[in-house]
């Protein structure tokens, strides 16, 4: 391997290697042009097998090259303990989320409560968080 840490730079390089814009990877893969902006964001962590399909054939690689840096991501998160993402998760729904950071990168974390309905109809609130460099997220 090199350099790369994680899917969003390797699919990143990989588009640049190959010569193709955003525009282009989305033209020849059938994407659209967000979803592979949210890819090389690092928004999308890991893809379904038919998105990585269809990268691997625009990009010229084995999807099995692509998979294993989502793998990468598995380990990463496994260095953040439970209680950590607990600590946010509470701390978003108190609203206290000024000074939140990564665990991985220590950037801050956008943070979001998003409102879901339960089987009964009851309002639920689940908190998000996004770090603002790498691809660090609480889903």
């Amino acid at each position: 391997m090199t350099d790369i840490k994680s899917l969003a730079e390797f699919i990143r390089e990989k588009r640049e290697k190959t010569g193709l814009s955003v525009s282009g990877l989305s033209k020849k893969t059938g994407l659209t042009v967000e979803q592979i902006e949210d890819i090389e964001a690092g928004k999308d962590l890991f893809l379904p097998a038919t998105i990585r399909q269809k990268l691997a054939k625009g990009l010229k690689v084995n999807p099995s090259e692509i998979k294993e840096y989502e793998r990468i991501l598995v380990g990463i998160y496994d260095s953040v303990s439970r209680n950590y993402i607990e600590s946010v998760k509470k701390a978003i729904l108190n609203g206290e989320t000024d000074n939140l950071r990564c665990p991985i990168c220590h950037a801050k974390l956008n943070t979001k409560i998003v409102r879901l309905l339960d089987l009964e109809n009851n309002i639920a609130l689940h908190p998000k968080a996004q770090c603002s460099k790498c691809s660090f997220q609480i889903k």
